[in-house]
């Protein structure tokens, strides 16, 4: 077995290593969506929770880790008798993004079925994710019908079964955490929601802070098992502050002035539902467990709000997650009672947000020092675009450009479609044959079997039993009884937007027309999981300005900032108006290119 990254030597991600152990404390918060560029250690610290979890007592041979003190009646191994359990570790099972439906909610067992002519159900990876972590990496690129599945499970609290003879109900508790880079798509709304708390994570800009990092995953590669053992003792010491802060965690009481400044900071960032409130008031106790102490103050409050608001206030998928900490302070300040503290900016790290204490090589935290490398960046231009001190735009296009305009509202587009029948990637736009959906017929299987249709296979080997000698209870199969499952779902498609962005379309005031019409159809795009691509044109030239991508939000942003030009305008005695010459003298040449052009 591989030997995991310690948690407590991940360097930096405070706030990312708060939402894990708050659920470690209390997993009724909800789960956690980590959200961030690649390479910023999100996978590492998921699978590094595991570790730290406190062991559970299970009843002996139950596949559903049914808890011996209060078995679930229900339960498809039961019924169990009360008495004692084996402790094992909390497990954490991962949902890969291709998995089939199969293997999570569980199915017929068909090496059973077929060889013994009973119905029997093989448990999925709800089923053994019960009472531990279900951990989903690139969660936004789970198919759709997994999330309807996901969905309902994380509602319930149970998976129900129904399919192929099988009826079978049992529980399904998990603490829900996934990861995913924004670039490449965002999630449904739906479980969006269903995420307790969410965190953004960002690469540190510190040189000493990424040196340290690639300090530690060297050494820990070189030899996991003598790093984990340097790290043994900080992480038998937060396994016991978890241990800890659950055994507090029902003395801990919620105030009335807490619970007010809860209702009021969901109600002043407009948040949809109660679920906010629920999530907010179960962090802001957890958070008081882990710091040691009884009572909710208003720090913790605060903390809660940085954790369980940002993915809940967005009113559309364009609006960029986050939450704005002044307006929060200030609605904490005018619903706190005469008891609660005045909350300061930092209530989080150390105090009342109870994070866990930095190691004295974990350096600042990711993310301080991002700002750094931005201010000081220079494309060589000094904001003239030649001799004639003409200024240019900052996105270099050409003198004669006008600033962007911004867009009209949005409106409810019509439904593109493509006729026929396809066999693209899965989504919701157009009619296509697909590895997953409903069941619409059975044939004959061309190569390799991959979905079976029971029904059909048993309909097509039940005439020649009696003439191939069967006896016995099983059901005697050849190749030529197998049958295909054929079914038919929906596909994502390429939807291309080609914007006119000449100075003709300002002149006339329809950019932001334009803009609003296509940000309108990418909000389609966005809900049919579509993939989307920009190209602008203007005189004789077009460009890429959006390669084709999941990221709805890229595509908003460019043509946010995308700006109209006219004709191009050229440097006093050029030589060529279509195309650069090139000439080494040439006072416009900027980075071995004209300028002008």
């Amino acid at each position: 077995m591989t030997t995991p990254y310690p948690f407590t030597a991940v360097v930096g991600q405070d706030d990312l290593r708060l939402a894990l152990l708050l659920n470690a404390v209390s997993p009724r918060v909800g789960g956690v969506l980590v959200r961030g560029e690649k390479g910023t250690a999100k996978s590492t610290a998921v699978r590094a929770l595991s570790a730290l979890l406190p062991e559970i007592d299970v009843v002996p041979g139950c596949r559903f880790s049914c808890d011996p003190s209060a078995p679930d009646p229900a339960c498809p191994d039961g019924p169990h008798e009360n008495g004692s359990g084996v402790a094992r570790p909390a497990r954490m099972v991962e949902l890969p993004v291709g998995a089939s439906e199969d293997r999570l909610v569980g199915a017929l067992d068909i090496e059973r079925a077929l060889s013994e002519g009973v119905k029997a159900f093989e448990p999925g990876l709800l089923a053994e994710a019960h009472r531990g972590i279900l951990y989903v990496d690139e969660v936004n690129l789970l198919h759709d019908h997994l999330v309807d599945l996901l969905l309902d499970a994380a509602a319930m609290g149970a998976s129900y079964v129904e399919r192929e003879g099988v009826s079978v109900r049992h529980a399904a508790r998990f603490l829900l955490v996934g990861t995913m880079n924004p670039e490449e798509g965002e999630l449904r709304p739906q479980l969006l929601d269903r995420f307790g708390l969410t965190v953004e994570v960002a690469a540190s800009r510190d040189p000493e802070t990424r040196a340290e990092v690639v300090r530690r995953r060297l050494a820990y590669e070189d030899d996991p098992v003598a790093f984990a053992a340097r790290w043994a003792d900080e992480e038998a010491a937060v396994r016991q502050r978890i241990v800890a802060a659950r055994r507090l965690l029902p003395q801990v009481r919620l105030g009335d002035g807490a619970l007010r400044q809860i209702a009021a900071t969901c109600a002043a960032f407009e948040v949809d539902g109660m679920r906010a409130d629920i999530v907010m008031a179960r962090t802001a106790t957890a958070l008081a467990a882990w710091a040691g102490r009884t009572e909710v103050l208003a720090e913790d409050v605060r903390q809660a709000a940085l954790l369980a608001l940002p993915h809940r206030r967005r009113r559309s998928p364009f609006d960029a997650p986050g939450l704005d900490e002044d307006k929060l302070d200030e609605t904490l300040r005018e619903f706190a009672g005469p008891e609660d503290d005045d909350p300061g900016p930092d209530g989080g790290p150390g105090g009342g947000g109870g994070q866990p204490a930095p190691d004295d090589g974990s350096g600042p935290q990711y993310g301080e020092n991002s700002e750094s490398s931005e201010g000081d960046r220079t494309d060589g231009n000094d904001g003239n675009d030649g001799n004639d001190g003409t200024p240019r735009t900052s996105s270099g296009a050409g003198a004669g450009e006008q600033a962007a305009v911004r867009a009209s509202e949005p409106f409810r587009a019509r439904v593109l479609r493509v006729p026929g029948i396809g066999e693209g990637a899965a989504g919701r736009r157009s009619r296509a044959r697909t590895e997953h959906g409903r069941t619409i017929g059975a044939r004959r299987p061309r190569g390799a079997l991959t979905k079976l249709h029971l029904a059909a296979t048993v309909r097509a080997a039940a005439p020649h039993q009696r003439a191939r000698g069967r006896t016995g209870p099983g059901l005697l199969l050849r190749r030529d009884d197998l049958r295909q499952a054929v079914r038919e779902g929906h596909e994502s498609n390429l939807v291309l937007f080609v914007v006119d962005a000449s100075g003709s379309m300002a002149a006339r005031q329809r950019m932001s027309a334009v803009k609003g019409a296509v940000l309108s159809l990418l909000l389609d795009a966005y809900q049919r999981r579509d993939k989307v691509g920009l190209v602008t044109f203007r005189g004789s030239g077009a460009e890429v300005a959006l390669p084709p991508t999941s990221s709805v939000d890229a595509a908003a942003a460019r043509l946010e900032s995308l700006p109209t030009g006219g004709a191009r305008r050229w440097p006093p005695g050029c030589s060529r108006r279509t195309t650069c010459c090139a000439w080494s003298g040439c006072e416009t040449r900027r980075g071995g290119r004209c300028s002008w052009w």
